[in-house]
């Protein structure tokens, strides 16, 4: 993976915005319900640009990308879609959770959280929740972008 994790210094500015102003409820309560560092041992960095997005929430030491997909997202699955195939190409892990799915469910968006950095530590790919059932499946190389 790149060394500087494709960080764009260019959505730096764009970035801090969105960190200090356009922050969901359900960003807030994951920040803090699942991803500080005390209760996963990891970093992650809120707002995080990468190549030419913006991330909601990244951890660089692993390279796991978390989204969640709020009212801004409706009517953009297909750019959503685009985005995370790009993202995965560049070798980034994602977990896409919706808002209602964190305020609802925190506590099985802890257990996916936790599993994915459990998977990635131990170097091989956590498995991806079928939209469609409660079973996971474990993505195919081509599928990881690896």
């Amino acid at each position: 993976m790149h060394s500087n994790n494709h960080y764009n210094k260019n959505l730096k500015e764009f970035a801090r915005e969105l960190r200090t102003q356009t922050v969901s409820k359900a960003e807030k309560f994951i920040w803090k319900a699942v991803l500080s560092r005390k209760l996963t041992g990891e970093r992650f960095l809120r707002q995080r640009p990468i190549d030419q997005f913006i991330v909601d929430f990244f951890t660089p030491e692993l390279g796991l990308i978390i989204e969640i997909d709020g009212s801004s997202h409706k009517n953009k699955a297909d750019y959503d879609f685009y985005r995370q195939q790009k993202l995965e190409s560049l070798g980034y892990v994602f977990l896409r959770f919706s808002e209602g799915e964190v305020i609802q469910n925190i506590g099985a968006v802890k257990e996916r959280v936790d599993y994915a950095i459990f998977c990635l530590k131990e170097n091989r790919p956590p498995p991806l929740k079928s939209d469609d059932s409660d079973e996971y499946q474990t993505p195919s190389e081509g599928d990881r972008g690896g």
